[in-house]
């Protein structure tokens, strides 16, 4: 990984994108990125993206302890939920939390998005689970998104938002844009008459190209959706 003042940028950089893209509002989400010494850069609490910059970063160890933060600046107590990402998979470098609009739309109407529409989402993201509900700041959402982690590197929060991991900061940032991009997508197929899925032999023709493509992280494999939920398919006239 690069050096500490570079993933510092990075940080600055995606949370500057993110709150332009309007994934995020006053001080809504989070982003952090696990170290090569285990340490974590993580954003503060109390403060819109659009205002971070390297120095209001945080540096935290493994439990949540502060190791080195500007005077009266914390990280976000939804750190919570970053550490149980990088404590539960050795392969996440980077944890962001987010409210895009169109993914959220999905987590607040309690529905996963696990259409299988798009080609590139199917082959790099997969099924993407909604994870139950969890109050903010407790250990609530950490547990909540635990039994989710083996399989999936994006998730919905139940009326909440959505969650990306990724190898590193880039990579976490990628799939969060392609999961709201998908969720956009989805939302105006159904105004337009419904969302088809692709054939399940298909689907397993893209996720079996994953590896030559250098797709990192998990997928869940092709997994069963209900053909009559009305929000992802066709109503027959």
């Amino acid at each position: 990984m690069s050096n500490i003042e570079e993933q510092k940028e990075l940080i600055c950089d995606i949370c500057h994108k993110m709150w332009q893209l309007g994934w995020v509002a006053a001080n809504d989400g989070n982003v952090s990125v696990k170290l090569d010494d285990g340490t974590i850069l993580a954003t503060p609490t109390g403060m819109s993206k659009s205002f971070i910059t390297p120095e209001k970063l945080i540096r935290i160890d493994s439990k949540g302890n502060v190791l080195e933060a500007a005077e009266g600046l914390r990280p976000s107590s939804e750190i919570k939920m970053h550490l149980r990402c990088y404590d539960k998979r050795d392969d996440v470098m980077s944890v962001i939390h987010a409210h895009p609009p169109g993914a959220t739309g999905f987590a607040v109407a309690h529905k996963a998005m696990d259409m299988y529409n798009m080609i590139e989402d199917v082959a790099v993201i997969g099924a993407v689970p909604l994870t139950p509900y969890g109050t903010p700041s407790t250990t609530e959402v950490p547990d909540a998104i635990e039994p989710y982690l083996d399989e999936h590197d994006v998730m919905l929060l139940e009326n909440h938002g959505a969650l990306a991991v990724g190898c590193d900061v880039v990579t976490a940032f990628y799939r969060m844009e392609s999961l709201e991009l998908w969720a956009k997508i989805t939302i105006n197929a159904v105004i337009l008459g419904g969302s088809h899925d692709i054939s399940r032999e298909n689907i397993q023709k893209l996720i079996d190209l994953r590896g030559y493509y250098g797709v990192t992280g998990r997928h869940p494999g092709y997994k069963t959706f209900n053909p009559d939920d009305p929000m992802l398919h066709a109503k027959e006239d």
